[in-house]
């Protein structure tokens, strides 16, 4: 069951400012990326390794660096404290499921040890599709 996007974006916040890995390596962490979950999207904007804002409601125009795009099942399999072989990474769904990394993907790359590791807390925030 999908929880309300405003929840999730308090409690992936949350994780995000409070988890060592990110606030030990983080302190150049600053890009926008988005979520595309086919029916919710949200762009979260980091800086220097804290959530600066998570966009809930993001409209056709508003910037961000990069996207992942993939279907709700493949986000709720993602989500899973243990998620199934092909789910437990970007680059493995990227190549095996439905996952599309679009954009700048030079920011994804530059800030990547980061990156994975606040993808990896989707698996105790949940995801709001």
């Amino acid at each position: 069951m999908a929880v309300d996007v405003k929840t999730w974006a308090g409690k992936f916040k949350s994780l995000t400012d409070n988890d060592e890995t990110i606030q030990c390596m983080g302190k150049y962490y600053t890009c926008r990326f988005m979520y595309d979950m086919q029916d919710r999207k949200v762009i979260v904007e980091m800086h220097d390794g804290k959530v600066k804002h998570i966009n809930t409601d993001p409209q056709p125009l508003d910037p961000y660096d990069f996207a992942l795009r993939a279907s709700p099942q493949t986000w709720r399999e993602f989500a899973r404290p243990v998620p199934k072989p092909m789910f437990h990474g970007i680059f493995a769904a990227s190549f095996c499921e439905d996952l599309k990394l679009e954009g700048d993907l030079l920011v994804l790359m530059q800030n990547l040890r980061n990156f994975t590791a606040q993808f990896e807390l989707l698996r105790k925030s949940g995801v709001p599709v």
